[in-house]
């Protein structure tokens, strides 16, 4: 019979038995204090929970670190930070490997360490979990949180226990799973990416920008300018209201799409609220202006009364579709709205967002472009379930290979 005090994983690999072992993390690595004293590194980093340690310029978009990074800690590639700020689905902060550059620099904020008595693969894939969670919390002062950041002295954090792997062997075949199945999560999301610039590139050319007519780049067999037409031109308001409760399921309009509500809105009866197709347009007037603008492609359905709802008057839903939330539409939007009630909220003026003009082609053209789009929507919502299904599965390998 199995120790009860001894810990085994739920999940491991073939030909290992022996029961994990707890082990402090200063008796499996040691504590980093180097300085960039002599300025070999500029680079400043920051925790990214997706990639890492990565260039804050990157991240920010802007150096946030001091021009003067002579004090900070001077981190080698295969060196270990925690980042004791804590932040939304990371309440203990994160702790992550330095893999993409040589080196770089740190804040004395960050606690660094690098691996000496344990697989450094196996290491990184332990912190993805949240096992070391349980340690850190038992550290953190408590009350003490102050600005985002967890007050845990190093001497404290390198007491944490970790129960890991006896045999060197299983740690490095943990490791090196994580390690395959993480490359192929970063191949997908590279994918998808690329996939949602491409959009961005063929919107900008498969549109007239600057007072043309035209745009850049048509299908064959298509010349002719486009017109310029008003949305009040192309949209007709109507509203059909529900007149038996739960009449059909209710959806909801958000700044990425429709999508099924569950329940009720605060408990209240859905009866009175507006009955939607596909193809119907339901915009919200206070959150027009962020975005929340949609072409209903989910069935039928209830949506709040609160929801503006139109039918579309000769013009193809798909065509229209992927120009709703461009940038030159999002300022339109803006530019027809009063502020609100909070900064968040903007009022819309129903005759100004009927005045906005945008360029339509031929019915046939409209159905090319919209065919076109419509299937690189498709593709790029394919990538994403590709990619939040391996993140799933990762999660679920995360919480059963590890004690």
């Amino acid at each position: 019979m199995k120790d009860k005090q001894a810990k085994y994983p739920q999940l491991r690999f073939k030909g290992f038995t022996d029961p994990w072992e707890k082990r402090k993390l200063s008796s499996i690595s040691e504590r980093v204090t180097r300085k960039n004293k002599n300025n070999e590194s500029t680079l400043p980093l920051t925790i990214s929970a997706q990639d890492g340690l990565v260039d804050q310029n990157d991240f920010f978009n802007k150096q946030v670190a001091s021009r003067d990074v002579t004090g900070y800690f001077l981190v080698k590639n295969g060196e270990f930070a925690y980042n004791k700020s804590y932040s939304n689905g990371y309440p203990w902060g994160a702790i992550k490997r330095l893999d993409k550059y040589d080196m770089g620099v740190l804040s004395t904020l960050y606690i660094v360490f690098r691996p000496t008595k344990i697989n450094s693969q196996f290491l990184v894939s332990y912190y993805d979990t949240t096992r070391w969670y349980r340690e850190v919390s038992k550290n953190a002062a408590e009350g003490a949180r102050n600005h985002g950041l967890l007050n845990i002295a190093p001497t404290d954090f390198f007491n944490t226990l970790l129960v890991v792997p006896k045999i060197v062997d299983e740690q490095q075949k943990i490791g090196s799973f994580f390690k395959q199945l993480d490359d192929i999560i970063a191949l997908h999301q590279r994918k998808l990416d690329l996939l949602k610039e491409q959009k961005k590139g063929y919107l900008q050319k498969m549109f007239p920008k600057n007072g043309a007519k035209v745009p850049e780049l048509r299908f064959a067999g298509f010349a002719d300018d486009w017109e310029k037409r008003k949305l009040g031109d192309l949209l007709k308001e109507f509203s059909i209201k529900s007149k038996i409760e739960d009449e059909h399921k209710v959806l909801s309009s958000t700044n990425s799409g429709m999508e099924f509500r569950e329940g009720r809105v605060s408990g209240t009866s859905n009866l009175g609220y507006k009955i939607i197709k596909n193809g119907d347009l339901i915009l919200s007037p206070q959150n027009l202006w962020l975005g929340n603008i949609n072409i209903n492609n989910i069935g039928k359905g209830l949506v709040s009364p609160s929801y503006k709802t139109f039918e579309l008057i000769n013009i193809d839903s798909s065509f229209i579709n992927p120009q709703l939330r461009t940038q030159k539409m999002l300022e339109e939007y803006k530019n027809s709205s009063t502020q609100g009630a909070s900064v968040v909220r903007r009022n819309l003026e129903i005759d100004s967002f009927y005045q906005i003009k945008i360029f339509v082609p031929t019915i046939s053209e409209q159905e090319k472009i919209g065919s076109f789009f419509q299937q690189l929507d498709d593709t790029i919502a394919l990538h994403q379930r590709k990619l939040e299904k391996l993140q799933e599965l990762k999660k679920g390998y995360l919480q059963k290979m590890f004690c």
